[in-house]
């Protein structure tokens, strides 16, 4: 019932071709992948292709970075509050 028989997939292909026309589909299909690509593009932030998905020391902190302030400062390991002698 779906996409996967190859006669649905003709028919759809042979409809469109019927509405849109020869000339048209071309067009659509690269603007169609302009648009795929800007809005990849977006999600990367413009990066290149191979960014890894980590987050950086920007997007772990908590507010947004401000032009001319100091990096914030992540820790490695949690710092432990001196605990005093408990008396007998």
């Amino acid at each position: 019932m779906g996409l996967d028989n190859p006669i649905h997939i003709a028919f759809l292909l042979i409809l469109l071709l019927v509405v849109f026309g020869a000339k048209r589909l071309p067009e659509m299909g690269k603007s169609l992948g302009s648009g795929m690509r800007g809005f990849k593009d977006s999600l990367n932030n413009g990066e290149g292709p191979a960014q890894s998905h980590a987050p950086t020391v920007e997007q772990q902190g908590s507010g947004p970075v401000v032009a001319g302030a100091p990096a914030p400062t992540v820790l490695s390991t949690p710092v432990e509050e001196p605990v005093a002698p408990v008396a007998a």
